[in-house]
């Protein structure tokens, strides 16, 4: 193959790996192990010797080309205010007194690691926990304002996606015209619900911007904490709650009421702001089957989602643009 029709991530080695961090002075007893991630490439190495108290430490590659240097560094610093408030999210370390490296033409972070497993979103006792993180994450996040990082709006998670997929006639022929009409209407309502959000005063702030239960892990003792801030944006705080909701409505308006009992205990909410939630499950349906299509020359994607792409999935998500139409226009939650 020649290297130029290569994917970058083809290039990283075990060998890469481990030799980025010998000039931070981290030296690997060689066990290495791949750990689930799709956007970045993320290692567990385990050090010879520990640093700052890590036997272990997680390395994270990022994607070349998604975000600039200022824009990473952002994510760390706000990972930084976060530890510094006693919020319990998981930062990088800063070997050689930073945070962000470059190795072999990757940018890259190394954090410790800290294990957990997924919280159990039934256990209203366990969502009034998560609840208060929540407030206190973004009681920082209201502090001070990204500069660099990208706020979470209808043009950039819904609007260009959509009409990357066109323009690169990433949906087959048979189902395009259904799918491209839906879009446009559930992109119209979903318009029309910010701008009376922003009418109502509601106000946007730094945000983990993808805290959906896999990037919460759960300990018995010590309760939550959140991981992997790569998403973070600026946005609506229900942003951070809605993926912790599921099922049925009367199951959603249980976890929501659970949720809340937390977050109030430290933070009020603006009702608002729950017309959102509907919106914003339909910005990340687009924006996920564009973030599929943009990354398929990436091997690990149709290895992962070989379902993807065809005219089966994309019916699929002409089905979901009706249904969250339907949702849209339904009272929101209450609480």
């Amino acid at each position: 193959m020649n290297d130029d029709t290569r994917h970058p991530y083809e290039a990283l080695t075990p060998d890469t790996v481990l030799d980025a961090l010998l000039p931070l002075g981290l030296y690997g007893d060689g066990r290495l192990l791949a750990l689930s991630s799709y956007e970045n490439r993320v290692y567990q190495v385990h050090l010879e010797e520990p640093f700052h108290g890590s036997e272990v430490v997680v390395v994270k590659f990022y994607r070349p080309g998604r975000w600039s240097d200022a824009q990473i560094l952002e994510e760390h610093a706000f990972a930084a205010e976060l530890e510094r408030a006693e919020v319990p999210a998981v930062g990088p370390l800063a070997p050689g007194g930073q945070t962000l490296h470059h190795h072999a033409g990757f940018a890259f972070s190394v954090s410790p690691r800290r294990g957990g497993r997924a919280p159990e979103l039934d256990d209203a006792e366990v969502l009034e926990w998560i609840g208060r993180y929540l407030a206190r994450l973004h009681t920082v996040g209201a502090q001070h304002a990204f500069r660099a990082r990208p706020a979470l709006d209808v043009q950039s998670f819904g609007e260009e996606p959509r009409d990357w997929l066109l323009t690169h006639e990433a949906i087959p022929l048979d189902v395009q015209g259904d799918w491209s009409r839906l879009c446009a209407q559930a992109l119209a309502a979903i318009r029309a619900a910010f701008a009376q959000a922003q009418e109502a005063g509601v106000r946007k702030l730094r945000l983990h911007g993808d805290c959906h239960p896999g990037n919460i892990l759960w300990t018995p003792d010590a309760g939550p904490h959140f991981v992997d801030l790569d998403d973070a944006r600026t946005g609506p705080a229900v942003q951070d709650l809605w993926m912790l909701l599921s099922g049925e409505r009367v199951q959603r308006q249980r976890q929501l009421g659970a949720l809340l009992d937390g977050y109030e205990q430290l933070r009020d909410f603006d009702r608002a702001e729950l017309a959102l939630i509907e919106p914003l499950r339909t910005l990340r349906l687009v924006h996920y089957s564009a973030w599929l299509a943009r990354r398929w020359d990436d091997p690990a994607f149709p290895l992962a989602f070989p379902w993807f792409g065809s005219s089966d999935y994309w019916r699929g998500q002409v089905q979901m643009l009706e249904e969250q139409l339907e949702a849209m226009e339904e009272p929101p939650l209450i609480a």
